[in-house]
Order: C-alpha cells, then structure tokens, then sequence
C-alpha cells in the first residue's frame, strides 16, 4: 500500500470536505458538514464548536449524523441512536471474474438509483448524492437491480458506498462484481478504497472480508434530530 496519511480516515468527513469534497462543505468553523442537499454527514475537530454548528445545520434538515466521536447538543436536539459501523480498508484489487455487464451511472438513471438505495436503506440517499461520485449498476430487464458507488473522497482514499441488491435478486454474486469493479478503479485512480459497515451486518462483512477489506477501526454515526 502506497504511504498515505491514514490517520486521515479516523476523522472522514472532515477531511473529505477539507478536501476533495471542499466545494460541498458547510463550515462552522471546527465543525464541518455536508450540504444537505448531497450528503447529512458531518464531522468536526473542536468539541466546543459542535453546539452551536449542530444548531445552525439542524435549520437546513431535520435528521443528520456526525460522524466520529460524540457530539455536544444544544438542548433543542437529541442523538436518536448511535449506530456503530465497522470502517474497513483494502490494500491490493480484487482478483474477480466480472461476467456480468456493468454500467456507469448517469443522470438518466438518477431517480431509479435512488429508488433503490431508498428500497433497501432509506434515510442515507439524497438526490443529489450521486454528484459526489461515480456510481455503477446492473440491470435485467431494464430495471435497476444492484449498484455500488462513490461517497465520501480525499486526497487520498475513496469510500465504496450504497452496496445495494434489490431484494428479488440478492445471492447472484452482483454485489461482489459491482464491489470488484469500484475498487479497482479507485486504485487505478491511485487512491485507497474504504468503506463503513454496521457491525450487526454480518453477511456483508463476511463478503468484504472475502474479497480482502480488513477492519481498521469503529466508527460511531450519531443520528441527530430535533427535540420536539
């Protein structure tokens, strides 16, 4: 693996929008956020700026995370739940024989991508989260059955996000040629793929590790909203 500056990934989204993501970020000045409209990450580097930046961002949407260590709230917001992913990195491509054909996304195919990603994980997708990277899919029949795609960049790594199967067509081996696909691409761009799985998914850990992610560390997503 090349020497990248690793520690980088212990704090993602703020360095993704210190970054290469520098034009989607709103800046509080120690915390730092997504435009709502792309992505409802945040991250931040000094505890004390989270109150009042927590506030101001929870008027541009209702729900949000911070990713990374817990947050300080004002007491008009809540954590509504932590959720505890596994971040996990990869060092070399994937060996795969890829037989099915996959297709890069374009803006034609925007509302069936996030149909789906919202079949299978509502709540992460905006409409615009797919301008944030490249996205890939599988079709059959016409009909958008599985993609994996691009979320968060740095200067250096890359995260392989919306993993997703349409339920009718799990167990096909789509997901891991999808996977294979974005990986090696990422590493062909000279950068270092990663990814964040909850750790209660034990299937698709046992698939990345297969194909060779090993985990680096926790990382905590804080699900914020509104006291009503």
């Amino acid at each position: 693996m090349k020497h990248v500056e690793e520690y980088k990934l212990d704090n993602p989204v703020w360095n993704a929008v210190s970054e290469i993501h520098s034009k989607f970020a709103i800046d509080y000045n120690g915390t730092k956020f997504y435009n709502p409209d792309y992505c409802l990450f945040g991250g931040f580097i000094d505890i004390e700026s989270t109150k009042e930046a927590t506030f101001q961002y929870s008027s541009l949407t209702d729900n949000f995370f911070v990713v990374g260590t817990q947050p300080a709230l004002l007491d008009s917001l809540k954590i509504t739940k932590e959720l505890v992913c596994l971040q996990m990195i990869i060092s070399e491509k994937i060996e795969l024989s890829i037989d099915a054909e996959i297709v890069e996304l374009n803006e034609s195919h925007n509302e069936a991508l996030c149909n789906l990603v919202n079949l299978v994980q509502p709540g992460y997708f905006k409409n615009k989260t797919p301008l944030l990277g490249d996205y890939f899919g599988i079709f059959k029949d016409h009909q958008l059955i599985a993609i994996t795609g691009e979320r968060m960049k740095m200067n250096d790594f890359t995260e392989v996000s919306a993993i997703i199967t349409h339920p009718d067509h799990t167990g096909k081996g789509y997901a891991k040629q999808l996977i294979a696909h974005v990986v090696n691409r990422i590493f062909d761009q000279n950068k270092i793929p990663f990814l964040h799985v909850v750790e209660s998914n034990i299937g698709a850990i046992k698939l990345y590790e297969k194909l060779g992610f090993v985990t680096r560390r926790k990382m905590s997503f804080w699900h914020i909203s509104k006291n009503q």
